[in-house]
């Protein structure tokens, strides 16, 4: 087998590959040798059959295989020798079309190579860490907010009509073509005006009543209606108010606290000052990395594979396109015109990732399969009841393993390089932070 250098310019390089129709054949036999010992043929007993035969009947199907082990082979030992890693997959195809049994298979494979990352100083890498302390205001609007959210309801004065967001407690009786249908009755049920937990029209016409009023409430099911029976046609329910409600947010104190699994209200307090400070330093962090991918840029230069440019460059025209234009969710849309703007993105984001990338190589940084699982099960959650699927799904393929796996592994390495720089903590207000995070799209 030879690998000859036809093409070698910046960064693309070309090799032909030629396998002799002697490894080729040598490895069919290898295959039907293998395999011989389990070969059933009429005739002939268990792991008796000729290899001629064998050849004659399984040799034209295994020719296909043996050239691809060849060629994959042959790339695999060129690609540890030469130390050359594709910035993406070869392209590799057949150059005698005409190949018949007994011919050598010549094949041409072109790729980019990924570049020599020069060596980066980390040590002189100067960055800032903003920190937001939870303030009493802040920590007294999140206590509200859950307040609100665990309200109780409380009667009207006698006589007062529904509002909006006010619970009614009905009995109720639902009729199409003047019979009753199933599912279109119950007593007692408290309903919240605005919830939309009835069809579209229910709950509106019920504004204004009052306690002790029937009312004949008129709607039409959606014709996308589960129940097949009801879909598109007209129902009157007739109603029986029993009791009017209006929403009091639950008072801020320790029984507050307890519905939401805190000891007290000082526990609450600390747990909601927590989350919030949390919250911050997530957005913080956000800030920093930009700070260090931004110190990072200004101190490497090296050549980008182009294939790669304009992949992130498409990727990113695409993008913008579709944030301009929301309606159309699909591809069916006119090419898309790479602005001068978007290459120059591209190219900082593969420079980057490249360099992201090289560090972590050398500082061997890894994703663990505790932290894999656990971004998994983290997106999972998204899809109730379809948690199972969606592991097995990423299990089985590996473009959305890559997917959730880069960030994981850029993350590592950002927090591998911002170890060895140095840091300087910054005590800034809720304002200024929002501030440098808007201040990140704008960039």
């Amino acid at each position: 087998m030879s690998v000859t250098e036809t093409l070698n310019e910046g960064l693309k390089r070309g090799y032909k590959i030629v396998v002799p129709a002697a490894d080729l054949d040598a490895k069919v036999n290898e295959k039907l040798l293998e395999a011989q010992p389990e070969i059933e043929m009429k005739g002939f007993r268990k792991g008796k059959v000729p290899m001629a035969l064998l050849k004659k009947n399984f040799g034209q199907r295994l020719m296909g295989e043996a050239m691809q082990d060849a060629i994959d082979g042959a790339m695999n030992n060129h690609f540890e020798t030469s130390g050359d890693r594709p910035a993406m997959q070869p392209d590799v195809k057949m150059t005698n079309e005409n190949w018949k049994e007994g011919d050598d298979v010549e094949v041409e494979m072109t790729y980019e190579a990924l570049p020599e990352i020069p060596e980066v100083d980390l040590s002189d890498i100067a960055l800032e860490k903003l920190v937001v302390k939870a303030a009493d205001a802040e920590i007294d609007e999140a206590l509200a907010s859950l307040a609100e959210n665990a309200q109780n309801f409380e009667d009207r004065k006698k006589g007062s009509k529904a509002k909006e967001g006010d619970q009614v407690t009905l009995d109720f009786l639902g009729k199409v073509d003047g019979e009753a249908f199933d599912g279109g009755a119950a007593e007692d049920f408290p309903l919240v005006l605005g919830s939309g937990q009835f069809i579209p029209g229910f709950e509106d016409q019920l504004v204004g009543v009052k306690e002790g009023e029937e009312k004949d409430v008129v709607v039409t099911f959606p014709e996308n209606y589960g129940a097949e029976n009801l879909a598109g046609k007209e129902a009157t329910f007739t109603c029986t108010i029993k009791a009017v409600k209006e929403p009091k947010p639950a008072e801020i104190n320790d029984d507050l606290a307890q519905k939401y699994g805190a000891e007290d209200l000082a526990a609450l307090k600390a747990q909601v000052a927590e989350r919030l400070e949390a919250e911050y330093a997530g957005a913080a962090r956000a800030v920093m990395k930009r700070g260090l991918l931004d110190a990072l840029d200004g101190k490497v230069s090296f050549d980008l594979p182009p294939s790669l440019v304009d992949a992130e460059a498409n990727q990113i025209a695409h993008q913008l396109w579709h944030e301009e234009n929301p309606d159309v969710q699909g591809h069916d849309h006119p090419e898309i015109e790479v602005s001068d703007e978007a290459k120059k993105l591209a190219e900082r984001r593969v420079r980057l990732g490249l360099l992201l990338a090289e560090v972590g190589r050398k500082a061997e940084v890894q994703v663990t399969d505790a932290e894999f699982t656990q971004a998994v099960m983290q997106q999972a959650r998204q899809y109730p009841g379809q948690e199972r699927a969606f592991f097995d799904f990423v299990q089985q393929n590996s473009q959305m393993r890559q997917q959730i796996q880069a960030p994981l592994f850029e993350d590592k390495v950002v927090d591998h390089i911002a170890a060895q720089a140095k840091v300087t903590e910054k005590e800034v207000s809720k304002d200024d932070l929002q501030k440098a995070v808007d201040a990140l799209d704008e960039a």
